[in-house]
This record gives structure tokens, sequence and C-alpha cells, in this order.
């Protein structure tokens, strides 16, 4: 087995990780204060490439691969969980979902534009009565001649309030349930769409999460995404292409936990002395350090399956489920080595700590993938299965 990194990987690492010293870390404090989505650096890191490890060159990716994809994943969250989110919908799952099944003329005119920070994208999912069970979905997309027209609600959609472009799932056949579901690409200026911000509290103040209310939002039947009932189908592959992208993101806000815990027990002092020299807290901070570095190489092993065409499924859900569970215990360790200040919005690690709990439910929840691992152990069903 080699474990190092190409040179290719090591230079995105290296750019991801100077243009966060660069252009995020120095802007993370007014961005909190003002609540702004910091959408020019995000096309900024368009332009750098970082959203198209996993397209082709053809469409304005790059084509390096999903290891350089968890690299700059893991860099950018650790400096800022807010703009780390763009590598779900602008780096993998919407873009992908396009080129996978859409139109000649639906990636050629979405997907470079998508990669270049150019056009934000979001998909549109979950409801008020559906999460895990994607198949319970109950907005409807009801055919009227070249259109459809949808009806319903969408809920917890990060990145609804300054989306360009959303990736809806509806029930074309209420009557079924995930042979039902089919795919639309709906723009924000559609009329009978209408996007209210929602004041969710996932730790940064400027990560906009949304409620999609759709009211006789007529959708041109040529904006479906594959055909009539493939949207279950297209739902889970999309996630798919995502798999990596969480775990990373659990890996890079655990690391900023170390960080910051390290630097804390560094300069705080109690009985005239660093309390980093305390036994206990240096038993605290080895085992952060030991949960992220298992993270970070099942993380690692996950997206060298994934570049290899591998099945992984059943790797995902690991790496996810561990990655997420433990990076919350990271934070919460760091967070009890800052005492009282560990609550104060004044250090990162208040921040850290509630992204680690958004991390344990977003795009799973980690009862949903114990039962993935669990059930393929028991042979109830397997996970790799196509």
């Amino acid at each position: 087995m080699d474990f190092a990194l190409t040179a290719e990987e090591a230079a995105f690492r290296n750019l991801a990780r100077d243009f966060a010293r660069d252009e995020i870390l120095p802007n993370i404090a007014q961005w909190e204060r003002s609540g702004e989505f910091p959408k020019a650096t995000l096309r900024k890191m368009g332009q750098l490439g970082f959203f198209g490890s996993v397209i082709p060159e053809d469409f304005g990716g790059t084509g390096a691969g999903y290891v350089a994809h968890a690299l700059l994943v893991e860099e950018i969250t650790r400096a800022h969980f807010c703009l780390s989110t763009a590598f779900n919908v602008q780096g993998a799952s919407v873009p992908r979902a396009i080129l996978d099944w859409g139109t000649p003329e639906q990636k050629a005119r979405l997907v470079p534009g998508m990669v270049k920070g150019e056009l934000i994208g979001c998909h549109a999912i979950t409801e008020p009565n559906a999460g895990s069970d994607v198949a319970g979905i109950e907005t409807t997309a009801i055919r009227d001649g070249d259109t459809y027209v949808l009806n319903g609600t969408k809920l917890w959609i990060t990145y609804a309030p300054v989306a360009d472009i959303a990736l809806v799932f509806a029930k074309t056949d209420p009557t079924e349930r995930h042979r039902g579901i089919s795919a639309f690409l709906v723009e924000r200026d559609t009329p009978g769409l209408t996007i209210h911000k929602m004041n969710a509290t996932t730790g940064s103040n400027c990560l906009p999460t949304g409620e999609m209310v759709f009211e006789d939002c007529r959708v041109p039947a040529a904006n479906m995404l594959g055909v009539e009932g493939q949207g279950f189908k297209i739902c889970m592959k999309m996630l798919d292409s995502n798999r990596v992208t969480i775990p990373a993101r659990a890996v890079g806000n655990a690391q900023a936990c170390v960080d910051e815990a390290v630097k804390y027990a560094q300069q705080r002092k109690a009985f005239g002395v660093p309390i980093g020299t305390f036994q206990m807290i240096k038993q605290d901070i080895a085992e952060m350090i030991s949960a992220v570095e298992a993270s970070r190489w099942l993380v690692y092993r996950l997206a060298w399956m994934m570049d290899q065409g591998l099945p992984c499924r059943r790797d995902a859900s690991i790496a996810k489920l561990f990655a997420a569970e433990t990076g919350h215990q990271v934070a919460s360790k760091a967070q009890f080595i800052h005492g009282a200040y560990g609550f104060s919005p004044e250090y990162p690690i208040s921040r850290h700590l509630v992204e680690s709990q958004f991390l344990r439910v977003a795009e799973g929840t980690s009862n949903i993938h114990r039962i993935i691992i669990a059930d393929d152990a028991l042979g109830y069903k397997k996970a790799n299965r196509e």
C-alpha cells in the first residue's frame, strides 16, 4: 500500500492551505459579525479550480480525483465551515448529477458555471415530514402540457437563499414511493417559488439555510433531469458522488478544534503555569489527535476507492459515521479545555462544536449509517449492491 500523495494532490492541498491563510482566516470575524455570505471568496475558489476535482476538464474541471477533492475540503473546512459547504453542491453532488443524467444542453449551460463559482447550486430533498426517508417526500410535480406544476415545501436547504439553481426532487406520481420521484432543475426566479431564509444555528452566522415553498410553480418539462420516475435513483447516485465530502469536512472541523485546543493550552495559565503542562490536558489532546488521524485515513482510503471506481457504500458509511462521531467528541474535548471561554463567541471553538453536531446529521444521520453498516454485516441488505 502506498500512502504518499501524488505531486498534484500535494499541490492542491498546499494551494488550499495558502488560500485559507490569505483569503479566509483574515475575514472570518467580519463575515460572522455581519452574517454576510462570502460569495466573492467562493468565486475565487472556483477560479482556482477548487470545485473541479471530480469534474472532467471538458466541463471546466481539473479531473484531479476524489483524493484531491478530500484534501481541498479538509483544508477549507479547517479554516471556515461556511465555505466548505460549497464542495457539496458546487464540486460534487449537483454538477455530478447533471453530468450523469443531464442533456447536452443542461451540461453545457450549468456545469462549467458551477465549477467556476459563477453559478451557486443547491439540492432540495428534505421536507417537513421527510428527511432520511427520501421516498417519503410529499412535494408534487404534475405534468401540464410542456410544464410541470410543483407544489410543496422543502426545509433546511443549505445555500437556498443564495443559490441560482436548485436540483429539486418531487413526486410525479404521488401514489408511489421511490418509484414516483423525479428530479428537476429549478432556477431561483421561477414564478411560484418563494425562498425564505431560516435562522438555523449551524455554527457559522454566514452559512445561508432556507425554506423553499412551491405554489403552483411551473417548471419547463425540459428542466427535468433524466426521465420520470428516475428521481430516487438520481438522488442516491448524487449522494454517492458526495460521500467523501461530509467526512472530509468532519476531519477539517476536528483538526480546527485540535488547533484551537493546543493554542489555548499553551497560552492559558492556571496556578502559575500553562494548562498544557497538566497531565489530563495532555491526555485529552493526545486522544483528540489520535481520533483525527484515524478519521483522516478512513476518509483518504474512501477517496482512493472512489478514484479506483470500487464499490464503497459500506466504506462510505464507516468513514462518515466514524469521522462525524469522533469529530464531535474532539470538539467537546476542545471546548472543555477552553473552560467557560468555550461557550463564548469570541473563541472559534463554540462555533466548531455546533458544526460538529451538524455533521452528525448531514447527508445521512449517524444512526442511518449504523443501520447500513450493521445490515451489511448481518446480511439483511448488502451496502454495495447496485
